[in-house]
């Protein structure tokens, strides 16, 4: 029932109540008059002026990520694991026991009990410390320090250990009292309590505990539960400490005989029982998504929380945003399509099974939107252990698709002579440009003593002299991925523009030493245009999907909308395009890369590719692409788009750089990446490419 106290009688005791906090913490007192004044109005304040948090709880609610159909649900995230549930689902010793453990006198006082600070001020100054704090003052302070509505300074302010702080903390309690039953203040202190392990509220912790329901709770484990919420990280039996767990389990019940709940005998049998907890795991977060052969789904769900910690929508800094995604109760829609997921799980599984050392990590991106439709690679998204001398397969969280953290990348060879293509029909070339390539090329580039040099100088070959040499233009040079007609295209029209322009296309240099070649020496860098550079199957995949749309470049985004516990829809996820390649540029770049995949140029020039099997697994749809082969074959790529979907695949080992994957595995990998491109295009209609105008053909 509400308080009966008059207002007089809980004016004297707020006034008092706060004077005495003040000495406890040693802050200097706050003149009378002021302290009059200030415990005046708040005494008398009305409930309708308490802070909205108080009259109605926001308490902090999961984060719910699904796919992009809007039903298929990825994972949740939380921080706070609760479920709140009416008193009368709560074993009544429970609620004895948290009384007893907390505030003995809880059904005697007005929400501040001033024996109870006496109480712990005697204590203080004996040496030893004790909490004055009511269930009410303590309920007050759990939801404004827990209300996710409220930044992270707000939320901290909440435990401040000043006379404000407390004085505020009386006042709104005892506002709470003139309002709320007793029942109701427990009923809200049991559910926002944090009691260890992740459990916030009397029912998570039951079910953390125990594997039941708050109402099926004994009196031994009540009385567990309740010590625990004095030091949740000390005492809980899982992570803490269990002896200290059951010696407050002891407190509780001898305090429970205090109060006159329990008789001596039932406290004595109840210290008497074992120990016996039934830990249930709460799934939540990237590693509890769906991970199998048709799934995967753990890396997506990690590149989006990544992009999300980059989102000022959600908060000022990346921990502010953190809480958004685990407290804030967003339904976030992504971009993921099963079932093109699905397919490129398959693929990439197909190649490499999930214990082999290398890797076939593979990205699908929409172009014009960026939408990313996918991330797969042969690994479980997992903080399971790994067998001796296996650093990450089959288990990691280390992001093998989109890059970041320790991730840099893979050469991906020769799907680099895009950005030269690109850089010189630019710069006023035309696909036309001939050049009698040769077997070796001498270049300008000094190299250090090799295979590649010729008298000091780096000194490219041809990978297939007899199918490679020999006077080429852009289609064929690119068809049959010459490189002696690509680096002496380089030459002409200047490396750096080379790198500037693959930089323009979302090309990202997460390599140190690649960051600083292409920002100091990026005129010198001859073999860029070979793909020595580390990149990522998203980066590769984007790049390649703003020559499918015209040169529209659309940064990745994995969000269709996130929508706010409120209804309201966040201003974020929406595609973010903006226009980096003249049109023509692009379908010039297009046309080419028709001849590697066994199409053909708009005005016939291509004579023989590299992918050509791509054309008979798309079935004749309008398709490019190029492959790519790293060094001693270390790394095997291929990248495929039509105006609809753009896919990248590289095969490497994201351990060990040195072990080279073979050129035997690049015809697995090119049907892997056309078969995702196919999923992608499954019944829409089919689109062809615009040809490219005639001053540039």
């Amino acid at each position: 029932m509400p308080s009966s106290r008059t207002p007089l009688s809980r004016l004297f005791t707020v006034l008092l109540a706060g004077v005495l906090v003040g000495l406890a913490v040693a802050v200097a007192a706050l003149p009378g008059n002021l302290l009059l004044g200030l415990t005046a109005r708040s005494a008398l304040q009305a409930y309708a002026d308490l802070p909205a948090a108080l009259r109605t709880p926001a308490t902090p609610q999961r984060s719910y990520l699904y796919a992009n159909d809007g039903t298929t649900l990825i994972t949740t995230f939380y921080d706070v694991n609760r479920t709140d549930v009416p008193l009368t689902e709560i074993a009544p010793v429970m609620r004895q026991a948290i009384v007893a453990a907390e505030d003995r006198r809880f059904y005697e006082h007005g929400g501040v009990d001033l024996r109870g600070m006496l109480r712990a001020l005697v204590a203080t100054a004996d040496g030893s410390t004790q909490g004055g704090s009511t269930l009410t003052m303590q309920y007050v302070r759990n939801v404004l320090k827990n209300d996710p509505s409220r930044s992270a300074e707000e939320r901290a302010a909440a435990t401040e250990q000043t006379v404000g702080r407390k004085l505020q903390e009386i006042r709104y309690a005892a506002a709470l009292e003139d309002r709320l039953s007793k029942d109701e203040i427990l009923n809200g202190y049991l559910n926002i309590a944090y009691f260890g392990s992740g459990a916030y509220g009397v029912a998570a912790a039951s079910q953390r505990y125990f594997a039941k329901p708050p109402a099926e709770l004994t009196l031994a484990e009540a009385a567990l539960l309740a010590g625990l919420v004095q030091s949740p990280d000390q005492y809980s039996p899982i992570d803490g400490d269990a002896d200290a767990a059951l010696n407050r389990r002891a407190y509780v019940l001898d305090s429970m005989v205090t109060t006159g709940a329990i008789t001596v005998e039932q406290a004595d049998r109840a210290k008497a029982e074992e120990l016996t907890l039934d830990p249930t795991g709460q799934p939540n977060g990237c590693t509890a998504a769906p991970d199998g052969d048709d799934t995967g789904w753990g890396f997506f769900c990690d590149y989006l929380r990544r992009w999300w910690l980059e989102q000022p929508a959600f908060g000022a800094t990346a921990e502010e945003r953190e809480q958004a995604l685990r407290r804030g109760g967003y339904t976030v829609v992504t971009t993921l399509d099963p079932d093109v997921q699905a397919t490129a799980q398959r693929q990439a599984t197909a190649v490499y099974d999930y214990d082999n050392q290398r890797a076939l990590p593979i990205a699908a991106v929409e172009p014009g939107t960026g939408k990313v439709l996918a991330l797969a690679v042969n690994r479980h998204y997992s903080l399971a252990a790994n067998p001796d001398g296996q650093d990450n397969h089959p288990n990691t969280v280390n992001q093998l698709v989109a890059g970041g953290g320790s991730v840099e990348g893979y050469q991906a060879g020769s799907t680099f002579k895009l950005f030269t293509m690109l850089a010189a029909l630019e710069n006023g070339r035309t696909l036309a440009t001939g050049f009698d390539a040769p077997s070796r090329l001498p270049t300008r580039y000094p190299a250090d003593p090799g295979d590649a040099t010729c008298d000091g100088r780096w000194c490219p070959a041809n990978a297939n002299p007899a199918w490679m040499d020999g006077y080429r233009m852009m289609w064929d040079g690119f068809g049959r991925s010459v490189n002696t007609y690509f680096v002496w295209l380089a030459e002409q029209v200047g490396q750096d523009k080379v790198v500037e322009m693959a930089q323009r296309l979302g090309i990202t240099f997460r390599a140190q030493a690649d960051a600083t070649f292409a920002e100091n020496n990026a005129a010198d860098w001859g073999s860029f245009t070979l793909g020595v550079a580390a990149t990522t199957p998203l980066d590769l995949a984007n790049a390649y999907a703003t020559v499918a749309a015209e040169g529209l470049y659309c940064a990745p985004t994995p969000v269709l909308s996130v929508t706010a516990r409120n209804g309201d829809r966040v201003p974020v996820g929406d595609p973010s395009c903006r226009r980096v390649l003249d049109a023509d540029v692009a379908r010039a770049a297009t046309d080419a890369a028709r001849c590697p995949v066994g199409q053909q140029s708009s005005s016939g020039q291509c004579n023989g590719g590299t992918a050509t099997a791509v054309n008979r697994i798309l079935d004749g749809r309008p398709v490019a692409g190029k492959t790519g082969s790293s060094e001693r074959a270390a790394t095997e790529s291929f990248v495929g788009f039509t105006p609809q979907a753009a896919v990248a695949g590289i095969a490497a080992n994201p351990d060990d750089p040195s072990d080279s994957v073979g050129a035997a595995v690049q015809a697995r990998v090119i049907t892997g990446v056309a078969e995702v491109i196919s999923t992608a295009v499954e019944g829409q209609e089919v689109r062809r490419f615009t040809p490219p105008s005639r001053e540039l053909a």
